[in-house]
């Protein structure tokens, strides 16, 4: 099924690097808002960069957001090692297509990691890579109607 992410976590926190290396996987791309950052927040909690520190000793990692406004974005890059690259547009694969290519890296070896089936998770499996569908880095204190949209669109990747 098309909406169905290859696997489906908690946090950015339970992903099993020794896995990812042992399938080949050379890239992992992020969402950014609600992904690795609380939504609009602007800010990564220390322990997201240390992780993405660690994972750069192994894999390419970046984050690709559909956030368009490219002050936030440059807001983001200053505070990480990794790319972040905004006006991603996903569901559609190209800005993560050009991406991947521009490191020499196949689809097939990379993962889209995000928290939103229909935008990260279909850009991904477009694309071709693994996929990875984490709920909101911020579930514990996201408003109760975000949660009830959130509920309403995992529904489609449970047939």
């Amino acid at each position: 099924m098309l909406l169905k992410p290859d696997f489906n976590i908690l946090s950015i926190k339970d992903i099993k690097v020794d896995a990812l290396i042992e399938q080949g996987v050379e890239a992992i791309l992020f969402d950014l808002d609600s992904t690795v950052m609380a939504s609009k927040s602007g800010i990564f909690e220390p322990w997201v960069l240390e992780f993405f520190d660690e994972l750069s000793k192994h894999f390419c990692v970046a984050i690709l957001s559909n956030n368009k406004n490219k002050d936030y974005i440059a807001k983001a890059q200053q505070q990480c090692k990794i790319d972040v690259v905004g006006h991603a547009n996903k569901p559609n694969p190209k800005i993560l297509l050009e991406y991947l290519h521009s490191k020499n890296i196949s689809p097939c070896n990379a993962v889209m990691i995000g928290d939103r089936p229909l935008t990260d998770i279909l850009a991904g499996q477009i694309a071709g890579t693994k996929t990875i569908l984490v709920d909101s880095i911020t579930r514990t204190t996201e408003p109760k109607l975000t949660r009830f949209v959130r509920f309403l669109e995992r529904l489609t990747i449970r047939r």
